[in-house]
């Protein structure tokens, strides 16, 4: 997309969450280039930034008014970023860290979605979710992000078919970029690293600048063409999915990629036992 439609966001008052991370600081700082009246949420204030719990609903009802009210009482877009992506065992019993990881993706995009509405129906405005490729494509100990993602996915759709004649709302789709997001997973020893293919920052970025700017804001949309077939793959041949990544799971494990990680040792096992009929 040529640079000409991303000057349709010149003026356009917008909202990201996450706004103090990776994908979110780089979007808010091109946002401002643009000149979009632009402004973040994130639970780390910044310049620009206002600090916001998004898993604390009365803050969030507080703190989205209040940005609104700094754009002048507009909102054309709002930018959700905000995540979290700690390793688990899902055959654990869910604990702080699964609560934290729904709380966070998808149900803190629903309170700050939710107490925007009203200005983003009155504006005919669009919201952007970033969810990820692992919501079609799932990878031992990402579960609970897994989960948080494919819900998010799931709650984009069920939101456009309830406001979809008043607002739009696109879902992104990156894949595996290396960002501090990955650090809680890494301090378990079971990066996603090599697993699967890597995308830049710039990519997610720029794609979601795009569907912020189009006039014509596809559904869903990947940040890369591998990622773009990817996601058109995972959708539609969801079988052919597990046995890929059974098959390279197996010879990461043989390669020691987790290495003498704990929460690994019990899959470990189970990869080398029997298969069940």
């Amino acid at each position: 997309m040529a640079l000409g439609t991303l000057d349709n966001l010149s003026g356009r008052a917008v909202i990201v969450t996450g706004a103090s991370g990776a994908f979110g600081s780089g979007t808010l700082a091109m946002l401002h280039h643009l000149g979009a009246n632009a402004i973040g949420i994130d639970r780390k204030p910044d310049d620009g930034v206002l600090g916001c719990d998004i898993t604390d609903s009365a803050e969030v009802r507080e703190v989205v008014p209040e940005a609104i009210d700094r754009l002048g009482g507009r909102l054309d877009r709002l930018i959700h970023f905000a995540g979290v992506g700690p390793a688990v065992d899902l055959g654990a019993n869910p604990d702080t860290d699964v609560r934290e990881t729904l709380d966070v993706n998808l149900l803190g995009a629903w309170r700050v979605t939710s107490a925007a509405l009203p200005t983003l129906v009155r504006d005919r405005g669009r919201v952007v979710l970033v969810s990820s490729l692992l919501a079609g494509l799932p990878i031992p100990f990402a579960g609970a992000y897994v989960v948080s993602k494919r819900a998010l996915t799931a709650y984009a759709d069920s939101l456009r078919a309830e406001y979809g004649m008043s607002i739009g709302v696109t879902t992104v789709y990156p894949g595996y970029v290396d960002t501090p997001i990955h650090d809680r997973s890494r301090a378990s020893g079971v990066a996603l690293d090599g697993l699967v293919p890597a995308e830049r920052e710039r990519d997610t970025v720029m794609t979601v600048l795009r569907a912020a700017a189009t006039n014509r804001p596809k559904r869903d949309v990947a940040s890369t063409r591998l990622g773009q077939g990817a996601l058109r793959f995972t959708r539609h041949f969801p079988w052919l999915v597990d046995s890929a990544v059974a098959t390279r799971l197996k010879g990461i494990v043989r390669s020691g990629h987790f290495g003498d990680a704990e929460i690994a040792r019990g899959f470990r096992e189970r990869l080398s036992a029997p298969r069940h009929h």
